[in-house]
């Protein structure tokens, strides 16, 4: 996973880029300004630079207007069976795609990549994966990471970056969101750990329990 995102929608090609645009927010807000320029025109009060006053208009509407933003990705309930780790990785690549359609600044996709690699690694089929399927409590962890905290960290962010544009002066959003995704990347370290020391706990009691044989023989 990328330090960049890409905020366009994949695919579809120029035609659809132009098509999206005619629909959104923007073009909305933008026709809205147009037509109080063309208002102004019929009661004479543009005077002979209408079409410039039409054209500052659009403008500042389609500036004003909301972004059009993806849609956090939502998730069924999960069994309460062994197949729950297979649905937070199914979950997981659902999350990639999203994070992909957002785009954040360096800061914070930096610290989001390195969650996502730490969390690759732990879902991802192996002694990792081999442990949890023992840990209903870290699989729970996963889940609520995968499917709720960073879905909501990021669709957060990007509807408050958008107000703190239009009114300046709050605390910027994107210093929140680093701070969420450190306290996340935290707690899937200390899982990591958790899940070591299990297996290291393991290995010892099978120590003791082939020197114990060996003093019974």
């Amino acid at each position: 996973m990328g330090t960049s995102r890409n905020g366009a929608a994949p695919g579809g090609g120029a035609p659809g880029r132009v098509a999206a645009y005619l629909g959104s927010r923007k073009n909305i807000a933008g026709c809205a300004g147009g037509l109080t320029g063309l208002a102004l025109t019929f009661t004479h009060l543009a005077g002979t630079y209408w079409p410039a006053v039409v054209a500052a208009l659009y403008a500042a509407g389609a500036l004003i207007a909301p972004p059009e933003r993806p849609p956090a990705p939502g998730f069924p309930a999960l069994p309460d069976t062994s197949s729950r780790l297979d649905a937070v990785r199914e979950g997981f690549g659902t999350l990639r795609e999203y994070l992909d359609t957002v785009e954040l600044p360096p800061a914070a996709s930096g610290r989001l990549t390195e969650l996502m690699e730490l969390l690759d690694g732990l879902l991802a089929p192996g002694w990792a994966s081999g442990a949890l399927t023992t840990d209903p409590e870290g699989v729970h962890a996963l889940s609520r990471t995968v499917h709720q905290d960073i879905p909501e960290a990021v669709d957060t962010f990007v509807r408050t970056r958008w107000w703190t544009r239009v009114a300046p002066g709050a605390e910027p959003p994107e210093r929140q969101l680093e701070h969420q995704l450190s306290l996340l990347h935290r707690e899937a370290t200390a899982l990591a750990a958790a899940l070591r020391e299990t297996e290291a706990r393991r290995q010892q009691s099978h120590t003791r329990h082939l020197e114990d044989r060996g003093r019974g023989g």
